[in-house]
């Protein structure tokens, strides 16, 4: 493409982002002179582009109010943004008109993405799962979201680059089952195929990724949206804490979701599902236990602690402080 058109074509591009766009700015992006400017203006006019001149101190050039803009030029990172940010609003629930809409725009997202770009985003789209509904993500590299769910897609190893949390830095390969949003982080997960186990890594911690020669089975079994929370269910903590809670399952899950704690039947249901009020055993795993008596308290609950017993302790300590300072007259000054 000859660099004049390439330049007009980023002028309208400037002018599509909304607003007034003075000479002196427009001519500083395109990296020309303001006549050239002009004379680009011209040939977006010819072309039936209805630029609008805009007198004043802070006058220039604009896109006339309710122009049809032609199809965007996305790049490969902008092309993800939006059609993730369409997903996880589906997963949001939407009403029917917001889902309409959602699904049209989508529709016309791809309809003009070039075909090499397409594949790659349906490729995400059908590796993608929630743990949940989801809320705002952190987001991850976009050449390493799309090059794992290409591997997803095609059962191809992929070598990652890694840093886990303790700062340590390491490559590996890794057989990827699947990608999955959960709690406000992106994650894949998959088998380790140098000790043969299963591991899950978030993917704002990947510095690279890389496609390797080669195939594997696709695994039996759980999808990768639970094995992810079976891997944070099961994975080791420096406390293991057993409690029995009395309630239904709704009541539990407000407080303990699935990502955090195991829920198994303790006493069978005088009731049917999740709405019947009975006794459930909750399992899990921390490394620190003081944020459990505020949470167990909210529950507003019947609980027993089978163990840790410095969790008896801290709920305790919290009950006492909660009671001292309900006995304390109101002198108008603060609590010490």
């Amino acid at each position: 493409m000859p660099r004049p058109t390439a330049r007009v074509l980023t002028l309208l591009e400037l002018l599509q982002s909304g607003g007034t766009r003075t000479v002196a700015e427009l001519a500083s992006r395109l990296g020309v002179e303001g006549r050239t400017v002009r004379r680009y203006v011209n040939q977006l006019i010819d072309l039936d582009v209805p630029v609008e001149s805009v007198r004043g101190r802070y006058g220039g050039y604009r896109l006339a109010p309710g122009y049809r803009l032609p199809p965007l030029m996305l790049s490969d990172d902008e092309a993800l943004a939006v059609l993730l940010g369409l997903v996880t609003g589906r997963r949001a629930g939407l009403t029917t008109t917001q889902h309409t809409a959602n699904e049209t725009a989508s529709a016309k997202i791809r309809r003009v993405l070039p075909q090499h770009i397409a594949r790659r985003l349906d490729t995400l789209l059908e590796s993608l799962a929630f743990t949940e509904q989801p809320g705002e993500f952190d987001a991850p590299d976009a050449g390493v979201l799309l090059t794992i769910a290409d591997a997803v897609r095609h059962r191809r190893p992929v070598s990652i680059r890694y840093t886990d949390r303790d700062g340590r830095r390491s490559e590996r390969t890794l057989h990827a089952y699947g990608i999955v949003a959960h709690a406000g982080r992106w994650y894949v997960t998959g088998e380790d195929p140098r000790i043969g186990e299963d591991r899950t890594f978030r993917l704002d911690r990947i510095a690279d990724a890389r496609t390797l020669p080669g195939s594997f089975e696709a695994p039996v079994g759980p999808g990768p949206a639970q094995r992810v929370l079976s891997g944070f269910a099961t994975a080791e903590y420096r406390y293991e804490v057993a409690l029995r809670i009395h309630g239904t399952v709704e009541q539990i899950r407000a407080h303990l979701p699935a990502g955090v704690a195991n829920l198994e039947e303790y006493e069978p249901a005088a009731g049917q599902g999740r709405t019947a009020e009975r006794w459930l055993r909750v399992e899990l795993r921390a490394e620190r236990l003081d944020w459990l008596p505020p949470v167990l308290a909210s529950l507003d609950r019947p609980f027993v602690i089978e163990r840790p017993g410095e969790l008896r302790d801290l709920v305790t300590a919290l009950a006492d402080r909660l009671t001292s300072y309900a006995a304390k007259p109101d002198s108008g000054e603060p609590m010490s």
